[in-house]
Protein backbone atom coordinates (compact mmCIF):
# COMPACT_ATOMS: atom_id res chain seq x y z
CA UNK A 1 0.00 0.00 0.00
CA UNK A 2 1.51 3.30 -1.26
CA UNK A 3 1.23 5.64 1.63
CA UNK A 4 1.69 9.63 0.65
CA UNK A 5 3.61 10.79 4.09
CA UNK A 6 1.80 14.79 5.50
CA UNK A 7 5.46 17.05 4.40
CA UNK A 8 6.01 17.35 8.19
CA UNK A 9 9.59 19.02 8.33
CA UNK A 10 12.59 16.88 10.33
CA UNK A 11 12.66 17.23 14.05
CA UNK A 12 15.74 15.54 15.93
CA UNK A 13 15.45 13.59 18.52
CA UNK A 14 19.06 12.30 20.07
CA UNK A 15 20.13 9.89 17.07
CA UNK A 16 16.65 10.12 15.64
CA UNK A 17 14.87 12.16 12.99
CA UNK A 18 11.15 11.83 12.92
CA UNK A 19 9.11 13.74 10.52
CA UNK A 20 10.00 14.72 6.76
CA UNK A 21 9.66 11.28 5.09
CA UNK A 22 11.68 9.46 7.97
CA UNK A 23 10.42 6.01 9.36
CA UNK A 24 7.63 6.08 11.41
CA UNK A 25 9.11 6.03 15.47
CA UNK A 26 8.07 3.29 17.99
CA UNK A 27 7.99 4.95 21.87
CA UNK A 28 6.98 3.13 25.07
CA UNK A 29 7.43 4.45 29.04
CA UNK A 30 8.94 2.84 31.88
CA UNK A 31 7.13 1.63 34.45
CA UNK A 32 9.45 1.68 37.59
CA UNK A 33 9.89 4.13 40.36
CA UNK A 34 12.03 6.54 38.30
CA UNK A 35 14.38 6.86 41.80
CA UNK A 36 14.92 2.83 41.27
CA UNK A 37 17.70 3.10 39.11
CA UNK A 38 18.67 -0.52 38.53
CA UNK A 39 15.09 -1.40 37.88
CA UNK A 40 14.58 1.30 35.80
CA UNK A 41 17.80 0.46 33.68
CA UNK A 42 16.71 -2.43 33.27
CA UNK A 43 13.34 -1.84 31.85
CA UNK A 44 14.88 0.54 29.23
CA UNK A 45 17.06 -1.38 28.04
CA UNK A 46 14.09 -4.40 27.53
CA UNK A 47 12.44 -1.67 25.59
CA UNK A 48 15.45 -1.24 23.37
CA UNK A 49 16.27 -4.38 22.94
CA UNK A 50 12.44 -4.64 21.59
CA UNK A 51 13.02 -2.33 19.21
CA UNK A 52 11.94 1.38 20.93
CA UNK A 53 13.26 4.22 19.13
CA UNK A 54 13.00 6.55 22.09
CA UNK A 55 12.04 5.96 25.49
CA UNK A 56 10.14 7.55 28.29
CA UNK A 57 10.41 8.69 31.46
CA UNK A 58 8.52 10.68 34.23
CA UNK A 59 10.46 12.92 36.40
CA UNK A 60 8.34 14.39 39.29
CA UNK A 61 11.19 16.35 41.76
CA UNK A 62 14.53 16.26 42.19
CA UNK A 63 15.33 13.17 43.71
CA UNK A 64 13.94 11.98 40.22
CA UNK A 65 15.97 14.34 37.83
CA UNK A 66 19.20 12.94 39.96
CA UNK A 67 18.47 9.37 39.12
CA UNK A 68 17.78 10.16 35.61
CA UNK A 69 21.31 11.75 35.50
CA UNK A 70 22.38 8.17 36.20
CA UNK A 71 19.80 6.20 34.26
CA UNK A 72 21.19 8.34 31.34
CA UNK A 73 25.07 7.27 32.23
CA UNK A 74 23.65 3.20 32.00
CA UNK A 75 21.42 3.61 29.10
CA UNK A 76 22.17 4.50 25.11
CA UNK A 77 18.80 4.72 23.81
CA UNK A 78 17.41 8.46 23.15
CA UNK A 79 15.41 9.54 26.34
CA UNK A 80 12.65 11.65 26.81
CA UNK A 81 11.06 12.76 29.89
CA UNK A 82 7.84 14.07 30.81
CA UNK A 83 7.65 16.99 33.26
CA UNK A 84 3.96 16.63 34.33
CA UNK A 85 3.07 19.45 36.56
CA UNK A 86 6.46 20.88 37.28
CA UNK A 87 7.74 23.25 34.40
CA UNK A 88 10.72 24.07 36.68
CA UNK A 89 12.50 20.63 36.39
CA UNK A 90 13.33 21.24 32.77
CA UNK A 91 16.79 22.57 33.49
CA UNK A 92 17.63 19.71 35.58
CA UNK A 93 16.59 17.06 33.14
CA UNK A 94 17.56 18.77 29.60
CA UNK A 95 21.40 17.77 30.09
CA UNK A 96 20.58 14.25 30.30
CA UNK A 97 17.19 13.37 27.98
CA UNK A 98 16.70 13.80 24.07
CA UNK A 99 13.42 15.06 24.04
CA UNK A 100 10.41 16.99 26.85
CA UNK A 101 7.37 16.17 27.07
CA UNK A 102 5.05 18.92 28.51
CA UNK A 103 1.19 19.12 29.00
CA UNK A 104 -0.45 22.64 28.11
CA UNK A 105 -2.98 21.48 30.51
CA UNK A 106 -0.59 21.31 33.52
CA UNK A 107 1.22 24.30 33.26
CA UNK A 108 -1.34 25.55 35.78
CA UNK A 109 -0.76 23.78 38.79
CA UNK A 110 2.78 25.38 39.80
CA UNK A 111 2.95 29.40 40.07
CA UNK A 112 -0.34 29.83 39.11
CA UNK A 113 -0.12 33.49 38.93
CA UNK A 114 2.58 33.52 36.13
CA UNK A 115 1.80 33.48 32.87
CA UNK A 116 1.69 30.09 30.61
CA UNK A 117 3.33 31.87 28.05
CA UNK A 118 6.53 32.54 30.36
CA UNK A 119 6.64 28.73 31.20
CA UNK A 120 6.72 27.52 27.85
CA UNK A 121 9.37 30.18 27.04
CA UNK A 122 11.26 29.08 29.70
CA UNK A 123 10.90 25.13 28.48
CA UNK A 124 11.78 26.52 25.17
CA UNK A 125 15.25 28.37 26.16
CA UNK A 126 16.37 25.43 27.96
CA UNK A 127 15.17 23.01 25.32
CA UNK A 128 17.14 24.81 22.64
CA UNK A 129 19.56 25.36 25.19
CA UNK A 130 20.45 21.50 25.62
CA UNK A 131 19.45 20.74 21.58
CA UNK A 132 16.52 18.95 23.12
CA UNK A 133 13.03 18.62 20.91
CA UNK A 134 10.11 19.34 22.60
CA UNK A 135 6.60 17.54 22.60
CA UNK A 136 3.70 19.44 23.40
CA UNK A 137 1.27 16.57 24.78
CA UNK A 138 -2.80 17.55 24.65
CA UNK A 139 -4.62 14.78 26.75
CA UNK A 140 -7.95 14.93 26.25
CA UNK A 141 -8.40 14.77 30.50
CA UNK A 142 -6.09 17.62 31.38
CA UNK A 143 -6.94 20.49 28.85
CA UNK A 144 -6.42 24.04 29.56
CA UNK A 145 -9.29 24.95 31.37
CA UNK A 146 -9.29 28.76 29.68
CA UNK A 147 -10.04 26.82 26.55
CA UNK A 148 -12.30 24.16 28.26
CA UNK A 149 -14.36 26.65 29.04
CA UNK A 150 -15.01 28.23 25.78
CA UNK A 151 -16.89 25.33 24.17
CA UNK A 152 -20.25 22.87 25.04
CA UNK A 153 -19.40 20.19 27.73
CA UNK A 154 -19.88 17.69 24.68
CA UNK A 155 -16.98 19.20 22.38
CA UNK A 156 -13.68 17.65 23.87
CA UNK A 157 -11.84 18.06 20.44
CA UNK A 158 -12.05 21.88 19.69
CA UNK A 159 -10.70 22.62 22.98
CA UNK A 160 -7.75 20.32 22.17
CA UNK A 161 -7.01 21.54 18.75
CA UNK A 162 -7.34 25.53 19.94
CA UNK A 163 -4.97 24.53 22.71
CA UNK A 164 -2.10 22.40 20.18
CA UNK A 165 -2.19 25.61 17.83
CA UNK A 166 -1.62 28.29 20.22
CA UNK A 167 1.05 26.47 21.40
CA UNK A 168 2.37 25.54 18.00
CA UNK A 169 1.75 29.74 17.45
CA UNK A 170 3.83 30.67 20.42
CA UNK A 171 7.08 28.09 19.90
CA UNK A 172 6.89 29.16 16.05
CA UNK A 173 7.54 32.97 17.40
CA UNK A 174 10.46 32.04 19.68
CA UNK A 175 12.06 30.53 16.31
CA UNK A 176 12.29 26.70 17.48
CA UNK A 177 11.14 24.31 15.06
CA UNK A 178 12.27 21.35 16.84
CA UNK A 179 8.85 20.32 18.51
CA UNK A 180 6.18 17.78 17.68
CA UNK A 181 2.53 17.64 19.00
CA UNK A 182 0.42 15.10 20.36
CA UNK A 183 -3.49 15.00 21.11
CA UNK A 184 -4.71 12.03 22.60
CA UNK A 185 -8.39 10.70 23.88
CA UNK A 186 -8.85 7.25 24.91
CA UNK A 187 -11.69 7.18 22.34
CA UNK A 188 -10.51 6.13 19.39
CA UNK A 189 -13.09 7.83 16.55
CA UNK A 190 -12.23 11.23 18.50
CA UNK A 191 -8.15 10.14 18.30
CA UNK A 192 -8.47 9.99 14.40
CA UNK A 193 -10.89 13.61 14.33
CA UNK A 194 -8.81 15.86 16.34
CA UNK A 195 -5.45 14.21 14.52
CA UNK A 196 -7.22 14.95 11.57
CA UNK A 197 -8.23 18.31 11.61
CA UNK A 198 -4.91 19.31 13.11
CA UNK A 199 -3.30 18.04 10.29
CA UNK A 200 -5.46 19.67 8.19
CA UNK A 201 -3.95 23.30 9.96
CA UNK A 202 -0.49 22.50 10.15
CA UNK A 203 0.60 19.93 7.94
CA UNK A 204 4.44 20.63 8.78
CA UNK A 205 4.27 19.68 12.35
CA UNK A 206 4.94 16.16 13.08
CA UNK A 207 2.68 14.21 14.79
CA UNK A 208 3.12 11.63 17.86
CA UNK A 209 0.11 9.22 17.73
CA UNK A 210 -1.54 7.30 20.61
CA UNK A 211 -4.77 6.23 22.41
CA UNK A 212 -4.55 7.33 26.08
CA UNK A 213 -5.63 5.04 28.36
CA UNK A 214 -6.30 2.31 25.58
CA UNK A 215 -6.67 -0.46 28.99
CA UNK A 216 -5.50 -4.21 29.01
CA UNK A 217 -4.66 -6.52 25.68
CA UNK A 218 -5.83 -7.40 23.55
CA UNK A 219 -8.77 -4.82 23.27
CA UNK A 220 -5.98 -1.78 23.95
CA UNK A 221 -4.07 -2.90 20.88
CA UNK A 222 -7.37 -3.26 18.92
CA UNK A 223 -8.65 0.69 20.07
CA UNK A 224 -5.04 1.89 19.24
CA UNK A 225 -4.90 -0.34 15.98
CA UNK A 226 -8.53 1.25 14.67
CA UNK A 227 -7.19 4.99 15.25
CA UNK A 228 -3.54 4.09 13.90
CA UNK A 229 -4.56 2.71 10.95
CA UNK A 230 -7.08 5.46 9.71
CA UNK A 231 -4.37 8.20 10.32
CA UNK A 232 -1.39 6.39 9.21
CA UNK A 233 -2.83 5.28 5.95
CA UNK A 234 -3.83 9.07 5.44
CA UNK A 235 0.06 10.09 6.09
CA UNK A 236 -0.80 11.36 9.11
CA UNK A 237 1.69 9.92 12.24
CA UNK A 238 5.67 10.69 12.93
CA UNK A 239 5.94 8.86 15.95
CA UNK A 240 3.43 6.35 17.90
CA UNK A 241 2.94 4.84 21.23
CA UNK A 242 1.01 2.01 22.46
CA UNK A 243 -0.38 2.86 25.76
CA UNK A 244 -1.07 -0.60 27.61
CA UNK A 245 -1.80 -1.60 31.01
CA UNK A 246 0.64 -4.51 31.57
CA UNK A 247 3.21 -5.59 34.25
CA UNK A 248 6.90 -4.41 33.59
CA UNK A 249 7.85 -8.00 32.62
CA UNK A 250 5.37 -7.50 29.72
CA UNK A 251 6.06 -3.42 28.34
CA UNK A 252 7.64 -4.53 25.36
CA UNK A 253 4.59 -5.41 24.30
CA UNK A 254 3.96 -2.05 23.50
CA UNK A 255 6.86 -1.96 21.02
CA UNK A 256 5.67 -4.96 19.28
CA UNK A 257 2.06 -3.62 18.59
CA UNK A 258 3.37 -0.28 17.20
CA UNK A 259 5.63 -2.17 15.02
CA UNK A 260 3.19 -4.72 13.90
CA UNK A 261 0.44 -1.77 13.34
CA UNK A 262 2.22 -0.03 10.91
CA UNK A 263 3.82 -2.76 8.92
CA UNK A 264 0.06 -3.65 8.77
CA UNK A 265 -0.71 -0.75 7.38
CA UNK A 266 2.41 -0.60 4.57
CA UNK A 267 1.43 -3.65 3.35
CA UNK A 268 -2.07 -2.73 2.92
CA UNK A 269 -3.42 -5.14 5.85
CA UNK A 270 -5.88 -2.33 7.11
CA UNK A 271 -8.87 -3.35 8.69
CA UNK A 272 -11.20 -0.53 8.74
CA UNK A 273 -12.88 1.31 11.46
CA UNK A 274 -14.64 -0.09 13.67
CA UNK A 275 -17.36 1.93 15.64
CA UNK A 276 -16.07 0.46 19.02
CA UNK A 277 -17.71 0.47 22.12
CA UNK A 278 -20.77 2.53 21.67
CA UNK A 279 -23.26 -0.44 22.02
CA UNK A 280 -20.95 -2.12 24.82
CA UNK A 281 -19.54 -1.87 27.71
CA UNK A 282 -15.93 -0.19 27.94
CA UNK A 283 -13.50 -0.33 30.02
CA UNK A 284 -10.55 1.86 29.69
CA UNK A 285 -7.61 1.94 31.71
CA UNK A 286 -3.87 4.18 31.45
CA UNK A 287 -0.61 2.24 30.66
CA UNK A 288 1.41 1.34 33.94
CA UNK A 289 4.20 3.87 33.84
CA UNK A 290 6.44 5.32 37.01
CA UNK A 291 3.66 7.70 38.94
CA UNK A 292 1.33 4.36 39.57
CA UNK A 293 1.35 4.32 43.47
CA UNK A 294 0.43 1.11 44.13
CA UNK A 295 1.74 -1.75 41.53
CA UNK A 296 -1.79 -3.89 42.45
CA UNK A 297 -3.04 -1.13 40.02
CA UNK A 298 -2.42 -3.47 37.21
CA UNK A 299 -3.45 -6.56 38.96
CA UNK A 300 -7.15 -4.50 39.86
CA UNK A 301 -7.68 -3.63 36.24
CA UNK A 302 -7.56 -7.23 35.13
CA UNK A 303 -9.89 -7.83 37.89
CA UNK A 304 -12.35 -4.84 36.95
CA UNK A 305 -12.36 -6.27 33.23
CA UNK A 306 -12.60 -9.98 34.83
CA UNK A 307 -15.60 -9.35 37.26
CA UNK A 308 -17.61 -6.49 35.12
CA UNK A 309 -17.94 -9.07 31.84
CA UNK A 310 -21.39 -10.14 32.69
CA UNK A 311 -22.26 -6.16 31.79
CA UNK A 312 -20.65 -6.75 28.14
CA UNK A 313 -24.00 -5.94 26.83
CA UNK A 314 -24.29 -2.65 28.54
CA UNK A 315 -23.58 0.52 26.97
CA UNK A 316 -21.23 1.72 30.04
CA UNK A 317 -17.48 2.76 30.32
CA UNK A 318 -15.69 2.49 33.08
CA UNK A 319 -11.90 3.81 33.72
CA UNK A 320 -9.42 2.65 35.88
CA UNK A 321 -7.04 4.49 36.40
CA UNK A 322 -2.98 4.54 38.35
CA UNK A 323 -2.12 8.04 39.76
CA UNK A 324 -3.65 11.13 41.27
CA UNK A 325 -2.06 12.90 38.65
CA UNK A 326 -4.34 12.28 35.78
CA UNK A 327 -6.80 10.03 37.54
CA UNK A 328 -9.37 12.55 38.86
CA UNK A 329 -9.61 14.16 35.56
CA UNK A 330 -9.40 11.44 33.12
CA UNK A 331 -12.19 9.65 34.88
CA UNK A 332 -14.86 12.76 34.91
CA UNK A 333 -16.30 11.28 31.78
CA UNK A 334 -16.69 8.02 32.59
CA UNK A 335 -19.26 6.51 33.77
CA UNK A 336 -17.90 4.90 36.70
CA UNK A 337 -14.03 5.44 37.53
CA UNK A 338 -11.33 4.62 39.90
CA UNK A 339 -8.21 6.36 40.51
CA UNK A 340 -5.58 4.52 42.90
CA UNK A 341 -3.47 5.75 45.65
CA UNK A 342 -1.12 3.85 48.01
CA UNK A 343 -3.63 2.17 49.71
CA UNK A 344 -7.05 3.24 48.92
CA UNK A 345 -8.93 3.46 45.57
CA UNK A 346 -11.11 6.56 45.15
CA UNK A 347 -14.67 5.46 43.47
CA UNK A 348 -16.41 7.84 41.30
CA UNK A 349 -19.62 8.50 39.37
CA UNK A 350 -19.06 10.79 36.54
CA UNK A 351 -17.53 13.80 38.01
CA UNK A 352 -19.57 12.76 41.52
CA UNK A 353 -16.87 11.05 44.31
CA UNK A 354 -18.71 7.71 45.95
CA UNK A 355 -15.84 7.78 48.30
CA UNK A 356 -12.15 5.67 48.98
CA UNK A 357 -12.49 1.87 49.69
CA UNK A 358 -9.68 -0.10 50.31
CA UNK A 359 -8.17 -2.24 47.23
CA UNK A 360 -9.57 -5.65 48.76
CA UNK A 361 -13.31 -3.76 48.84
CA UNK A 362 -13.28 -1.92 45.84
CA UNK A 363 -14.64 -4.64 43.64
CA UNK A 364 -17.62 -5.19 45.70
CA UNK A 365 -18.60 -2.00 45.70
CA UNK A 366 -17.98 -1.35 42.17
CA UNK A 367 -19.94 -4.06 41.25
CA UNK A 368 -23.06 -2.63 43.14
CA UNK A 369 -22.65 0.87 41.19
CA UNK A 370 -22.78 -1.00 38.51
CA UNK A 371 -25.85 -3.07 39.18
CA UNK A 372 -27.66 -0.25 39.92
CA UNK A 373 -26.62 1.68 37.03
CA UNK A 374 -28.08 -1.10 34.74
CA UNK A 375 -30.96 -1.51 36.94
CA UNK A 376 -31.83 2.24 36.30
CA UNK A 377 -31.19 1.89 32.26
CA UNK A 378 -33.25 -1.15 31.87
CA UNK A 379 -35.90 -0.31 33.96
Amino acid sequence: MKVVRNPTRSVRIGSLTIGNGHPIAVQSMTATKTQDIDATVELVRLLESAGADVVRIAVDNRKDAAALAEIRKQTNVNLSVDLQENYRLAEHVAPHVDKIRYNPGHLYHHEREKPWIEKVRYIVGIAAEHQCAVRVGVNCGSVDPAKKEKYPADDSISPMLESALEHCELLDSLNFDQYCVSLKDSDPKLVVEVNQRFAARRNDIPLHLGVTEAGMPPDGVIKTRMAFEQLISKGIGDTVRVSLTVANSRKHEEIAAGKSIIEDVHAGRVRGFVDYGLKTLNIISCPSCSRVENEAFVELAEQVKEMTAYAQDHQITIAVMGCRVNGPGETDDADLGLWCGPNYVNLKKGTQSIGAFKYDEILARLKSELDQIIAHRVS
